[in-house]
């Protein structure tokens, strides 16, 4: 099946070529259609195994990753589309976030700054992608967070409809998100927003964009997104020494792995950072699996204002990147995110609680030498509190109101 599946495109720089199981690279399939509930030939009762995308490395030119390797009209996502799924789906300028340093040795990677202030653009512009070349009569989300008011952005720019099964208690910021972006919100019981989504799929056509599966396997174009996290941090540092990310199902974990990989095996880069996830207490899977010696497994979640990586299952792919990368699965209490995340704010970043996990997750580390990046995921307007807490004292403009303000304040009047 063609790159352009008769849209009329201009054939795609992509240099993908297949997918391939993530359990077993010798099992190939055809890149066409995305295989959005796993590899059937590895698949078991007890775990769905992930496939990805394969690409042509032979065809990648190393001028790619040269300061001047874009050619000028590309930037964000669509710089490295040779690296790629098909980019069919218009961006929203998506990519291109800035690396922070907190202090020596010491980055945060900031994706706040993307279109809907989250790390899932980068997703959702490969898996709206997939949905635009299949003429898809639009797309089915299950999220009650950013994967959720991402999607309704990139189907909004695509022309899409977009139905979001979110939970019954949305984040007002993020059910503002899907409300302007016109997307149909269903707020279901937590445990039916899977059931439905199979529903919608088999029954309307809708492309799913998120996981349908037992143990995840979501969709295989989205982490293809997230390698270009890595390769904008290898541009700005070269290889850290570790990676510590936020951490839920698992893909972003496994898509910055996978750009580091990638620079290796195009001979740019010698090494790979060791990758740290970085999960809530409340759930905590993959820190489950590893602990059990299982490639998945399903957890009871406890309550927690991390809703963002609060996850009741995990997947293969997490446990790769931890395992073959040397690095480590942390697990993080609520008290641990709020710390990091005031560490943040006083440095001027406002991370969401979940987004503020690849900073706890260093300062709970251990051993770790050299440079870190800590991916901080989204931003703090994200949080269920947001705009509901105590409002901003009014003061009285006579100077003697305003000194005792400044002096409480603990500056020297």
């Amino acid at each position: 099946m063609d790159d352009n599946l008769g849209t009329g495109h201009n054939k795609s720089p992509s240099c993908a070529g297949g997918q391939r199981s993530v359990r077993d690279n010798s099992i190939q399939y055809p890149l066409w259609p995305p295989m959005t509930a796993g590899c059937p030939r590895t698949s078991t009762e007890d775990v769905d195994y992930p496939v990805e995308v394969d690409f042509a490395y032979d065809r990648i030119e190393r001028e790619l990753f040269s300061r001047d390797g874009s050619d000028g009209t590309r930037s964000g996502l669509d710089r490295w589309a040779p690296l790629l799924p098909p980019l069919h789906a218009p961006g929203l300028g998506e990519g291109g976030t800035p690396l922070l340093e907190l202090e020596p040795d010491v980055f945060v990677k900031d994706e706040s700054r993307n279109p809907t202030w989250s790390h899932k653009d980068r997703l959702n512009r490969c898996t709206t992608s997939a949905a635009v070349a299949l003429r898809a009569p639009g797309i089915v989300v299950a999220s009650s967070g950013n994967h959720g008011a991402s999607a309704a952005a990139y189907a909004a720019r695509a022309g899409l409809p977009c139905v979001v099964l979110a939970g019954p208690d949305v984040p007002p910021a993020v059910d503002s998100f899907l409300n302007a972006y016109g997307a149909v919100v269903l707020r279901v019981p937590w445990e039916a927003r899977w059931p439905v989504m199979r529903q919608i799929v088999d029954r309307l056509g809708l492309h799913p964009v998120s996981n349908l599966t037992r143990t995840h396997t979501g969709h295989p174009f989205g982490p293809e997104g997230y390698k270009t996290i890595a390769y904008e941090i290898f541009m700005d540092v070269g290889v850290p020494a570790a990676v510590f990310t936020p951490t839920g199902y698992g893909e972003l974990l496994f898509g910055v792995w996978k750009g580091f990989l990638e620079l290796r095996r195009l001979a740019l880069s010698s090494s790979v950072p060791r990758m740290y996830s970085c999960e809530s207490a409340a759930a905590a899977p993959l820190a489950a699996a590893l602990r059990q010696g299982r490639d998945a497994a399903h957890v009871k979640v406890q309550k927690t204002d991390a809703y963002s990586i609060v996850a009741p299952v995990s997947g293969y792919r997490g446990k790769r990147a931890v395992t073959e990368s040397g690095g480590a699965a942390l697990v993080i209490s609520d008290d641990q995110l709020r710390s990091a995340q005031r560490e943040l704010s006083g440095h001027g970043l406002w991370a969401e609680l979940s987004g503020a996990a690849g900073l706890a997750g260093l300062r709970e580390a251990s051993g770790v030498d050299g440079p870190a990046v800590c991916i901080s995921t989204s931003s703090g307007f994200k949080d269920r509190g947001t705009c509901s807490g105590t409002p901003s004292d009014v003061v009285n403009p006579e100077w003697k109101d305003v000194s005792k303000h400044l002096r409480h304040a603990g500056l020297s009047i």
